[in-house]
């Protein structure tokens, strides 16, 4: 039988978003209970999740696994108005269910990831938008041009996400993702400082949208949208 594609969209992105807050939270909860991973640690965890991910569900979703990557690519035009409430509820549903099944298997962790700012709000605020307009950038401009490019986009992707956390994670968390901050916040009912990580992540990732296009000199758009 047929599958609707805006059902394997919802399942690949919940079970992207899932991974990857089950993964990299995880490895937060994990060290916080006497792991040996460390930031480095930590970081590499977030980015070969999702590096893994775009691999095994790109083709089916685009495996945008953020809801400001959603919004970023609906603002480009290359994802249709109606799939991105269809992406956006996928991917808070498998996150809040990472999050949910993090607390049960860690019922003693005194947080579940949360990201809340090491200094001022306005520090963490313009790092998350900095960071994020970055990652958005890259994202755009590897789906863009020869498909060789495109291949190696989980790659370049993950280690992206790596090198960034490395760089925000002590200030900022290094969130780069509403809903992998929206979901371990509500779980442990705190959500002080949400706003920063529900909002400067989609500024980020909305101004890397025209930069893209005035840098390739067309349209940036993604493998599905390209001949």
């Amino acid at each position: 039988m047929k599958r609707s594609k805006t059902l394997q969209n919802f399942l690949a992105e919940a079970i992207g978003t899932f991974a990857l807050v089950f993964v990299g939270c995880g490895a937060i909860v994990s060290d916080s209970q006497g792991g040996s991973l460390g930031l480095i640690g930590i970081c590499v965890a977030f980015g070969l999740v999702v590096a893994a991910m775009i691999y095994s569900l790109g083709n089916v979703s685009g495996a945008h696994i953020n809801p400001a990557v959603s919004i970023a690519f609906w603002i480009a035009r290359q994802l249709p108005a109606t799939q991105l409430p269809v992406y956006i509820s996928a991917q808070l549903i498998g996150a809040l269910a990472a999050a949910g099944l993090l607390l049960w298997l860690f019922p003693g962790a005194e947080q579940l990831g949360s990201t809340h700012p090491a200094g001022s709000w306005s520090q963490s605020f313009l790092l998350e938008i900095a960071m994020t307009f970055l990652l958005m950038f890259i994202i755009l401009n590897l789906s863009t041009g020869h498909r060789n490019k495109r291949l190696m986009a989980g790659l370049v992707i993950g280690a992206t996400i790596t090198v960034l956390a490395l760089f925000g994670g002590p200030v900022s968390g290094a969130s780069l993702n509403p809903a992998r901050s929206i979901a371990p916040a509500l779980v442990e009912v705190n959500l002080v400082d949400l706003w920063i990580y529900l909002t400067a992540p989609v500024i980020g990732a909305v101004l890397a949208v025209p930069c893209c296009r005035w840098v390739q000199g067309s349209p940036c758009c993604t493998e599905a949208g390209c001949d």
